[in-house]
This record gives structure tokens, C-alpha cells and sequence, in this order.
């Protein structure tokens, strides 16, 4: 089992946990200055999705992947939308067998969070593309 363990859980993905802690972190930061500006939430939202999404690019390519390319930024938004749409269906299934939207989006982190990492490893930041 710890040998199993320790073959998922690379120091890359240990890297890539604490970087999406930084990562939320600094969306909602954003968020929550925009609304504090006076800002309408929807902009807030936009806001600060676009400015994560280039800090969680620079942070995930440079401090996980160790990859500064700026030429990846594309195939960064498509894994963003699949992860992001991904997202919203199994909260909709969550829903639909009862749980609540706090709950259901709980639970759906992990898996995203697992999702994400490994598309952006195969898809965005591979050595081999």
C-alpha cells in the first residue's frame, strides 16, 4: 500500500496541491477586492476568473510543471473548460440523488482536483508535446 501511495503521490502532485490552495486563495482575494470596490458580483466573478485563470497558468507551468511557456496558455483554457464542465455535470448528478449544492461540490473537488492535474500533466505541460 505505502509503496502504491508513493508511486501517485509524487512531490509534483504534492506541489500541485499546494499550489491550487495558493491559487483559490488568490481568486477569491480578487473576488472579494472587486465586490469590496464596489463592483456587481457577476463582474466580480469574471474578474477574477480571468486573472485566475493567467495566475493559476503561471503558478501550475512554473512551480509544479516547471514549464514558463506562454505558448501552452491554449491548451490551459480547454483543460480549464473540460475540468470545468465535468464539474458542473457531476454536480448536477449529485444533486439529482439529493444532496445539496454545498455538498455536492464538496465532494466533486477531489475528483476535479484529480482530473485537473492529470490532464494539464498529459495535455498541457508534458515533456512530450
Amino acid at each position: 500500500m505505502i509503496k502504491l501511495l508513493q508511486r501517485y503521490i509524487t512531490p509534483e502532485f504534492i506541489r500541485f496541491v499546494l499550489v491550487a490552495i495558493l491559487n483559490t486563495l488568490f481568486g477569491y482575494g480578487v473576488y472579494s477586492l472587486l465586490v469590496f470596490l464596489g463592483l456587481h458580483y457577476s463582474v466580480a466573478t469574471l474578474g477574477s476568473t480571468v486573472l485566475g485563470v493567467l495566475f493559476n497558468f503561471k503558478t501550475y507551468g512554473v512551480l509544479v510543471f516547471k514549464n514558463t511557456s506562454n505558448k501552452l496558455i491554449f491548451r490551459f483554457v480547454l483543460v480549464y473548460c473540460v475540468v470545468y464542465l465535468c464539474n458542473i455535470g457531476g454536480i448536477a448528478l449529485l444533486k439529482a440523488i439529493g444532496l445539496s449544492n454545498y455538498i455536492a461540490d464538496a465532494i466533486m473537488m477531489v475528483p476535479v482536483g484529480l482530473l485537473g492535474f492529470i490532464l494539464n500533466k498529459l495535455f498541457v505541460y508534458s515533456k512530450k508535446i
